[in-house]
């Protein structure tokens, strides 16, 4: 069966986590849909919003749909913007913000397990 959906039609969620501002996201695909091996996150950030500022042990890969931005990443700060692609490795500090009168838009794609059959969070 194939499973299909719409970025445009899904309403995404506010992302209620210490150390964001203005985050919402929607798991497009994932292990609930019985995605074998990769989750599709859709996030939005509003102007002047943020994720936030983490690191984990697993890699993500992002997609930037639209707006524009920057990415701090492994303590260098990046612009970003419409069609960038961006791999974040296993263990690098990163947090995404949205440029003041743009809304952020990107896909981020994780592993649906890591550490050996951990779930991985919003998969």
């Amino acid at each position: 069966m194939l499973l299909k959906r719409n970025l445009t039609a899904e309403p995404l969620a506010p992302l209620d986590m210490d150390g964001t501002k203005d985050v919402s996201m929607k798991v497009m695909l994932g292990r609930t849909d019985g995605a074998p091996n990769f989750s599709i996150r859709q996030f939005r950030v509003g102007p002047g919003g943020f994720t936030p500022r983490h690191s984990h042990d697993y890699e993500h890969e992002v997609v930037v749909l639209g707006g524009s931005g920057t990415v701090e990443y492994d303590g260098g700060e990046h612009a970003i913007g419409e069609g960038d692609v961006l791999l974040v490795s296993p263990n690098k500090l990163h947090q995404f913000r949205a440029d003041r009168g743009t809304e952020l838009r990107f896909l981020c794609l994780v592993p649906v397990s890591f550490d050996c059959g951990k779930p991985t969070p919003g998969s």
